[in-house]
């Protein structure tokens, strides 16, 4: 699994129309699935995800986890993550999971923040075409894979 955190001042997600969800100051968190993934891999970028000090202190520096923070997530499933862009112009994305697989995971994930003790998590629609906005903090945006 891979998850790209980005430090947000605010972030929301809409489909259709209507916004589905929304945090201010935390993380927005793009997670993509792999095949092979397990709960394992939800496991581990849950618990990274909650306890990364990625956030300011007093002083300035990246010092604090979201849960220190006080912030929120929200996490948006993103096959894209996976896509191959070697060859050619198009991108493959034989490196994403089925949604069989990938779903279930990306609710985990979810689910898992929570049990980390984020206390706001909000998510967008699996499979949906999505319009997120968001406004960057720093800009600050990390890289998490469990392999």
């Amino acid at each position: 699994m891979r998850a790209l955190l980005q430090r947000v001042r605010c972030a929301s997600v809409e489909v259709e129309g209507q916004i589905v969800g929304s945090i201010g100051p935390g993380l927005l968190v793009f997670l993509g699935v792999a095949p092979g993934d397990t709960p394992a891999d939800a496991e581990y970028l849950a618990e990274k995800t909650a306890h990364l000090r990625i956030f300011e202190d007093e002083e300035g520096r990246m010092n604090r986890c979201v849960l220190e923070a006080g912030s929120a997530v929200l996490a948006i499933s993103q096959f894209t993550l996976y896509a191959d862009c070697r060859k050619g112009r198009r991108p493959g994305f034989s490196g994403a999971a089925a949604p069989e697989t990938a779903d279930p995971l990306y609710r985990r994930y979810a689910e898992l923040l929570k049990e980390n003790g984020v206390e706001k998590v909000e998510r967008g629609v699996f499979g949906a075409d999505m319009l997120v906005r968001l406004e960057n903090d720093g800009p600050a945006t990390f890289l998490l894979e469990s392999k």
